[in-house]
């Protein structure tokens, strides 16, 4: 496919990604609700000892968990219509880095295994060609994957611990200059792990879902059978994919202080913390805007790329 498979993916990605992105930026601050810094206090019973030189810590309780329409009302009350397009920016670059990757590996992978007899390919492949096509495309955006997620959930902290990114190069900067260029692929580990699982279910189940219904005989080729196949593809993926993106979220917006130990050790330390703190189902918070998000993206993503197709169909390159 060379490179205009990568160019067209990339195109339709980018599009998708800014049409959803309200749902995402609430699909964040849904996965942060009940995650409570702790409060440093000096206050001991006077006949105490210190056996450590660390201070102690409490935990303040979680604030009751809000829905997707209050945390929708909330951002637009507080601070304005624009704020559901705060990270935009990174939305654009992480789409053009990651998502560009993992469709033209996609494409080229699921070409290369397809069968050149019966046209076909197994479900195990299309999955193998996710998984390789996700992993690589997340290693690559990584960097714009952090940035979106700071800049997403900015606008919940204080006024003094917000970090004003003015666009995804400040917080990419900002984030080299005071914490180091390793930084910028923290929670790597998940947003791999992440990617592998939302590509091969997300992709793989839109190919199957669409082939089913048309060998049976159950709709035509057209827009019905593309918005029914790619619902069925971002439910798949939302549900795959939840448990790893809610502590990704968190292991990459955490504030990391020099001389201070960071809230998280690392992807287990912070699932353990959390399922502790919050139970199991915390894991699948923020459950309902993916899948408000995942479908609509599905959805705009695949019949922007048949349109960008045609546009480009008289272009070899």
């Amino acid at each position: 496919m060379g490179l205009k498979g990568f160019a067209e993916g990339g195109i339709a990605s980018i599009v998708a990604g800014c049409s959803t992105h309200p749902l995402d930026l609430i699909k964040v601050r849904m996965q942060l609700q009940g995650e409570s810094a702790p409060v440093q206090t000096n206050l001991r019973p006077a006949l105490a000892f210190q056996t450590s030189s660390s201070s102690s810590a409490v935990h303040a309780p979680p604030p009751p968990r809000v829905g997707i329409i209050g945390i929708g009302s909330r951002i637009i009350r507080q601070e304005g219509t624009r704020a559901l397009f705060s990270g935009v920016s990174a939305t654009v670059l992480r789409q053009t880095l990651y998502s560009t990757t993992r469709m033209g590996l996609y494409d080229i992978l699921k070409t290369k295994w397809t069968d050149p007899e019966t046209k076909s390919i197994p479900l195990t492949r299309k999955l193998a060609a996710g998984f390789i096509a996700g992993g690589i495309g997340a290693a690559v955006g990584n960097p714009a994957d952090v940035a979106m997620v700071r800049m997403q959930a900015d606008g919940r902290l204080p006024l003094a611990d917000r970090r004003n990114y003015k666009s995804v190069l400040d917080a990419i900067a900002q984030m080299v200059r005071g914490e180091g260029v390793t930084s910028l692929w923290r929670g790597s580990s998940m947003t791999i792990n992440r990617a592998m699982l939302v590509t091969a279910s997300q992709l793989a189940t839109y190919d199957s879902v669409k082939e089913t219904v048309l060998e049976r005989g159950l709709m035509r080729d057209g827009l019905v059978t593309h918005v029914t196949s790619s619902f069925a593809a971002g439910f798949v993926a939302s549900v795959a994919s939840n448990p790893v993106d809610v502590i990704k979220t968190r292991v990459m917006n955490m504030k990391v202080v020099a001389g201070k130990t960071p809230p998280y050790k690392g992807a287990v330390d912070c699932a353990l913390k959390t399922v502790r703190a919050e139970g199991v189902m915390a894991l699948y918070k923020g459950f309902w805007p993916t899948v408000s998000r995942q479908a609509p993206f599905t959805v705009i993503l695949f019949v922007t790329l048949e349109q960008v197709k045609k546009v480009l169909k008289d272009f070899d390159f």
